[in-house]
């Protein structure tokens, strides 16, 4: 299981995989996936070039730029990432992370996730 957090203004320092817990108000709850070879290098929602090395993420109501920590419940690791991209487009997912991001927490495929505030 996974947790993802709002992390608003957090220092750069944090966007790295660390074990950490998080806690706060459940806001959203379904499964993360991610997303990269084929997104690579095209553009985003945003406006901005997608690049599959960086710890982004793509969600379909939270504000581009809004910073949140993904928490892998079954291995502790976290990541802060930043929303760069709408979606997820595959039914029941909350979140698409980038190749990087899903890979500093220890996933390679669909986790459950729950959304949540710090």
């Amino acid at each position: 299981m996974f947790i993802l957090s709002a992390a608003a203004f957090l220092p750069t320092s944090f966007a790295q995989a660390q074990p950490q817990e998080t806690s706060g108000r459940v806001i959203q709850s379904g499964r993360a996936s991610w997303y990269g070879p084929g997104f690579h290098g095209r553009r985003t929602a945003s406006g901005e070039t997608f690049n599959t090395n960086e710890l982004t993420a793509a969600h379909r109501t939270l504000p581009f730029g809004t910073k949140v920590r993904v928490v892998n419940k079954r291995t502790g690791k976290s990541v802060v990432v930043r929303i760069n991209d709408r979606g997820p487009y595959a039914h029941g997912r909350v979140i698409d992370l980038s190749r990087a991001s899903a890979q500093a927490i220890g996933i390679s495929g669909v986790g459950s996730v729950t959304v949540a505030e710090l």
